[in-house]
């Protein structure tokens, strides 16, 4: 449990820009007033603290953008004297945010529901708005950006998308948001079936933080199995999904960084932010890059693989060069410079980057039946297509399902290897897929993770198949089974 707790807390972490030079002053601590905390557990008011760092040539006579930051899950602000160098000497002031049940702010973490951490970002912003060395948009309105990763990634989300429910726009003018998601209840429990391993880890990582909902959902999925409706409930408004079915997009450009091998918080949900949570104008003007780490713990069952680092970002000077140059073209008027707008900048398994207009699907092929036992087990790989081939984005599988045994469950993805017995999946990710019934057949669509490979000449794609997984520890099938596919196809987006 330590040893995962730790994992988390690091993984969580965005390492806060370099100790800044001289000349930029101290940062000013103060506490913003939010909305009040109604959970039992501490109810009564709640104030958001933050810490204001003004670099040295900002003035009412000089005034500046400024970025918001905040903490991974577990974490806290950013308080030192002497941090964000690489922000304050490009221009920006940076206020990082303790945000609610975290570091010396009150309350309990809702983890970035619109009506407490939104309402949190709304206030930070009206401070910020408050500050005379703080460029304007107009009154009330500051010219305003977002860094931060993980959970320093959702709070850009929730601050910008209340606002977007509650006056039809926000204030901010762009976002640089890493490995955050689109939808938790898809990502800590997709199909309904628990990341046991980093939901757990999650847990440990901040238990004064939790709600009394947090704590009663953890331990009755613990006993059941299941992801409880009350967690269903409790996560279902706490991200871009939620503002996406209301109909909300934002129109502001976005920076989208993601782990392609992160099993959190994986690729597939940049995608649907990218291609859902935004405007076809703000699209247009955003970018996706996906790189090799992330969320990344080890796992064994099944064996994947994936070379760590960002090539994409490396092809543009880096990541930290890239963001700065972003935020400067959006917040700084500066000359648009970044390239790969509007399209998906990936990372593959073996160190490569590809990029791509489209991440659907192009080509079809045709698999035998296949049966894979549930509960108990071991993985299969099943060939697919031979070497050479490269493949980017989201592949889809299609097959008639049938089940011996009540609620089933098997994981998907696809890999690569010489021979099924040394396939490896690529960039660490499978999918769960659920039946909950006994029943003789009936047509499925399975998502798989989407992925970016090169399959060399003398290897082969597969598709693994596996009853268990290390990431969905104790939450793979409740009792003995099997489950059959037939008529199988699997939708690859293979790319020339």
């Amino acid at each position: 449990m330590r040893l995962v707790t730790a994992l988390v807390v690091a993984a969580f972490a965005v390492t806060p820009p370099a100790a800044a030079s001289a000349e930029h002053p101290a940062p000013d601590h103060v506490c913003v007033a939010s909305v009040p905390e109604t959970d039992p557990l501490e109810p009564g008011p709640v104030n958001i603290c933050v810490s204001v760092f003004r670099p040295a040539t900002a003035s009412p006579d000089n005034p500046v953008p400024v970025l918001l930051h905040s903490h991974g899950w577990g974490g806290s602000r950013t308080s030192a004297p002497g941090s964000f160098r690489r922000y304050l000497d490009a221009g920006f002031g940076v206020v990082s945010i303790d945000q609610r049940g975290f570091g010396e702010s009150g309350g309990k973490a809702h983890v970035e529901d619109p009506a407490f951490e939104g309402e949190d970002v709304i206030r930070v912003i009206d401070h910020v708005a408050s500050l005379d060395w703080v460029r304007e948009n107009g009154p009330g309105d500051p010219v305003l950006g977002a860094v931060g990763g993980s959970y320093g990634g959702g709070f850009q989300f929730a601050g910008a998308f209340t606002e977007v429910a509650k006056t039809g726009r926000t204030r901010f003018d762009a976002l640089a948001p890493q490995i955050t998601w689109h939808s938790l209840n898809d990502s800590l429990a997709p199909r309904e079936v628990v990341r046991t391993t980093w939901v757990t880890g999650l847990y440990a990582a901040a238990l004064d933080a939790h709600t009394s909902t947090m704590h009663a959902g953890y331990a009755e999925g613990l006993l059941t199995g299941d992801w409880p409706a009350s967690m269903d409930e409790f996560f279902r408004d706490n991200g871009p999904a939620h503002h996406v079915a209301a109909g909300r997009r934002l129109d502001i450009p976005v920076l989208l960084r993601q782990g392609i091998s992160d099993n959190l918080f994986p690729l597939d949900q940049a995608i649907d932010n990218f291609d859902r949570a935004l405007t076809p104008r703000a699209r247009a003007n955003s970018l996706l890059i996906g790189y090799n780490g992330g969320h990344a713990l080890p796992n064994v069952i099944p064996t994947g693989y994936a070379v760590a680092g960002d090539e994409c970002s490396a092809r543009q000077g880096g990541y930290d060069d890239l963001e700065l140059r972003f935020l400067a073209e959006n917040l700084q008027g500066a000359p648009r410079a970044v390239t790969g707008h509007g399209r998906y900048q990936l990372m593959t398994a073996e160190g490569g980057c590809v990029t791509v207009d489209s991440v659907a699907p192009t080509t079809t092929a045709a698999l035998p039946d296949i049966l894979t036992t549930a509960g108990v087990g071991l993985p299969q790989a099943v060939k697919i297509a031979d070497g050479p081939l490269a493949v980017a984005g989201s592949p889809v599988l299609d097959a008639v399902v049938s089940t011996l045994g009540l609620d089933n469950r098997a994981f998907f993805g696809l890999s690569v290897g010489t021979s099924p017995a040394t396939a490896k999946v690529i960039q660490n990710n499978v999918l769960p897929h659920r039946e909950r019934g006994l029943h003789p057949g009936a047509r499925r669509t399975i998502e798989l993770p989407a992925v970016a490979a090169t399959v060399p000449a003398g290897q082969s794609l597969f598709l693994t198949v596996t009853p268990i997984s290390d990431m969905f520890v104790l939450h793979g099938s409740r009792t003995p089974g099997a489950m059959l596919l037939r008529d199988v196809t699997v939708r690859l987006p293979v790319r020339g």
